[in-house]
């Protein structure tokens, strides 16, 4: 990805979180400069991959496969002393996709916070063979379980949400002719360096063409902890 595109992104992910009044972290505003001068903030969110996240999933075309998250919260895994959740802001495109995938630990609600419809398609892994199962797949809506067809989707509108658990595949969009979607994540711990477990191959964290820049720095783009 291009910086350009990546500062272009979040430009239009604060718009939206203006537009539906939700006030992230002061840091999530924070410039370069503004980083370096708080070395301890920056190794602890570094550490704990907190910040902006933005992929186009090695896909070259952000706008239909891609994703931007804002991490706001969370631990270490097997660490005794860090906080056992983590939080998420999600800003979903029209149509934009993120590809088919679970988690190998984290159990996650999906909520839509706020703007178009958002729409989860549905499957079980199958670990015999590591693809998408054909047994339908029943899932929590707000405590109402619901069981649709492998493939299925659920669609969700704005304060709705979906439980998501370890082995429950899937893939999600804002439905076109809706508007974009603000959703939010509530999950345990997240690790996305080694929870993520995608059906086809993907570039998690992209490589970044310095074209412009960085307006804010992604979580990657802080230097490591010592």
């Amino acid at each position: 990805m291009r910086r350009s595109e990546i500062n272009a992104a979040q430009r239009a992910a604060l718009a939206l979180l203006r537009e539906h009044r939700f006030q992230p972290p002061p840091w999530v505003t924070w410039t370069p400069a503004d980083w370096a001068a708080a070395p301890e903030v920056s190794a602890y969110c570094r550490a704990r991959q907190m910040g902006w996240d933005v992929t186009d999933f090695g896909s070259g075309d952000f706008a239909r496969r891609g994703l931007l998250l804002i991490c706001t919260r969370n631990g270490l895994l097997h660490t005794p002393g860090e906080v056992t959740y983590a939080e998420k802001l999600l800003v979903i495109g029209e149509g934009q996709v993120t590809p088919l995938h679970t988690h190998r630990h984290k159990t996650e609600d999906i909520i839509n916070r706020g703007g178009g419809l958002l729409t989860v398609e549905l499957a079980t892994l199958d670990p015999a063979t590591g693809t998408a199962g054909t047994a339908p797949v029943t899932v929590l809506t707000d405590g109402r379980a619901r069981t649709v067809p492998a493939g299925e989707a659920v669609h969700l509108h704005p304060g709705e949400s979906i439980t998501l658990h370890p082995g429950t595949l899937h893939r999600f969009y804002a439905q076109p002719g809706h508007g974009p979607v603000l959703a939010g994540e509530v999950s345990a711990v997240n690790d996305d360096l080694t929870d993520n477990l995608f059906l086809d191959p993907v570039g998690r964290f992209p490589q970044i063409e310095e074209d412009e820049p960085a307006l804010h720095p992604l979580w990657s783009d802080l230097p490591a902890p010592a």
